[in-house]
C-alpha cells in the first residue's frame, strides 16, 4: 500500500506543475514572450512617430539672389544675354550670328587679316573658323587674296556686298546697345566697357 501510493502522489505533483506552467505560457501576451516581436513592435512605433511629426514644407515669399548678384561673372553674364537675346533678333534679317558679326566687322575693319590673326584677335578654334570663312565666302561676303608679305598665308577682304551689309549691320548693333544700356550715362556706358576690358584683355 505505501509503495503504491507515492508513485500516485508523485505523478499527481508532476501532473499539477504541467499544468500550471501551461496556464503562465498561455497568460503571456506574444509581445512578452518573444523578445524580437516587442523589439519589432517598438520600432514600428518610433517609425510612426516620427512620419507624424513630419515639419511642414518650406515656402519662399521672395527668391534672394544677393549672392549671385555679388559675382562679377553672374553680371556678366546677365547683361550679356539682355543684349545678346536682342542682337538675334535684330540681326537675323542680315543673316548674322553673334560670331559671323564678330568675324566680319575684323575683316572690313582689316582688310587682308590672316585666319591665325582673326583666331587670336576673337578667341577662335582654327577648325570652327574654317568653316565659318567658307560659308562667308559663299555668300559673296569675304574673298581671299594673297598676303603681300607672305607668300603662304592669304589675306581676307570684306567684298562690297559684304561692306554695304555691315555698314547696315554695325548700325544696327549700336542702335540696340544704346537701347539695351539707357540706364546708364555715356560716361558710364564707357567705363563700364573699360572695365569689362581689364578682365579679358
Amino acid at each position: 500500500m505505501l509503495g503504491t501510493t507515492r508513485p500516485a502522489k508523485a505523478a499527481k505533483t508532476a501532473s499539477n506543475t504541467a499544468a500550471h506552467t501551461t496556464a503562465l505560457r498561455a497568460s503571456q501576451t506574444p509581445t512578452t514572450a518573444n523578445p524580437k516581436a516587442k523589439r519589432a513592435a517598438s520600432a514600428k512605433a518610433v517609425r510612426s512617430t516620427t512620419k507624424t511629426a513630419k515639419p511642414a514644407a518650406a515656402s519662399v515669399e521672395q527668391v534672394d539672389t544677393r549672392y549671385l548678384q555679388s559675382l562679377m561673372g553672374y553680371n556678366a553674364r546677365r547683361a550679356a544675354l539682355s543684349i545678346i537675346e536682342l542682337f538675334l533678333e535684330r540681326l537675323a534679317p542680315y543673316g548674322l550670328k553673334p560670331v559671323d558679326f564678330s568675324v566680319m566687322s575684323t575683316i572690313g575693319h582689316n582688310p587682308g587679316v590672316t585666319s591665325r590673326q582673326l583666331c587670336a584677335a576673337l578667341n577662335l578654334l582654327p577648325p570652327n573658323l574654317v568653316g565659318l570663312i567658307q560659308s562667308l565666302e559663299s555668300r559673296g561676303l569675304i574673298e581671299r587674296q594673297p598676303h603681300p608679305h607672305d607668300g603662304r598665308a592669304v589675306g581676307l577682304h570684306a567684298t562690297p556686298k559684304g561692306q554695304a551689309l555691315m555698314v547696315q549691320a554695325e548700325q544696327t548693333a549700336s542702335d540696340l546697345e544704346t537701347e539695351k544700356t539707357a540706364r546708364l550715362t555715356p560716361a558710364e556706358r564707357k567705363t563700364l566697357v573699360a572695365l569689362l576690358q581689364k578682365i579679358y584683355f
